[in-house]
């Protein structure tokens, strides 16, 4: 069997547990610990130190950020301090774990690894789009189950308005909408990019997911639309995954 450890960084909690690779599953239970305020990046760093200390694990460790990461640099900083654009992860995460291997990547694109290994086996076939829907819109590109990185679907405009501001989870628990309102949103983000890429499978993923039943049947465009399996696993296990496959994006 083949272990890593993955940590999952978000706007409210720092997430990590060992992964075992071969099935996606959890070895123990997870740890999460509230994500620091301010959530600067010595003090995030620091958190996710004490998440593997707890843990006891000596290897390599993955890491996701809710961010734009290009060549371990932060580019971008969604629901954490602004003082992370600019962050070499490399750097930063090397003097909280020292002589370990690390990789840092985008959340999305983490969860989207993880759906293509261990989820409906239509992540790994052909053209997929991941989409994570929570406080925004977060996106991976899969071809064959290969990774793309770093795109930003929810920034994209619709009608006038950026994605995620209307179709997120988010947005539905902020104007109050029923599931089939919502959708109604959801499939017109859907279709404009559907229009722009053509995949051959849309995958959601985000705690929406699980009322798949409930919102799914109101979508209309002619690309399938899946549930990701993962759930709450994925970010955690994408990141394990990650720095096993050396990924460095």
């Amino acid at each position: 069997m083949s272990y890593s450890f993955g940590i999952d960084i978000g706007g409210s909690g720092v997430k990590g547990a060992l992964v075992d690779l071969d099935t996606g599953e959890f070895v123990g239970e997870r740890t999460k610990i509230a994500t620091p305020r301010p959530s600067t990046p010595d003090a995030v760093a620091e958190v996710a130190a004490d998440i593997v200390r707890q843990a006891g694990w000596d290897g390599p460790v993955g890491l996701t950020l809710p961010s734009v990461v290009k060549d371990q640099t932060v580019l971008s900083a969604a629901n954490i301090d602004k003082s992370w654009i600019g962050t070499d992860v490399q750097e930063l995460f090397g003097r909280h774990f020292p002589g370990r291997e690390l990789t840092v990547l985008n959340d999305a694109d983490a969860a989207g690894l993880a759906e293509s290994a261990h989820g409906d086996p239509l992540a790994r076939t052909g053209t997929a789009i991941f989409l994570t829907l929570g406080t925004g819109i977060g996106s991976a590109f899969l071809l064959d189950g290969k990774l793309f990185p770093n795109t930003e679907l929810g920034h994209l405009m619709v009608d006038g308005e950026i994605a995620e501001k209307r179709a997120s989870s988010a947005a539905k628990d902020r104007d109050g909408l029923k599931h089939k309102q919502w959708a109604k949103r959801l499939n017109r983000a859907l279709y404009e990019y559907e229009k722009l890429f053509h995949p051959q499978t849309f995958i959601i993923g985000g705690g929406i997911s699980r009322k798949f039943d409930s919102w799914g049947p109101h979508i209309q465009i002619k690309t399938p639309v899946i549930p990701a399996q993962l759930r709450n696993r994925a970010g955690i296990v994408g990141a394990a995954m990650a720095v096993e496959s050396g990924i460095k994006p």
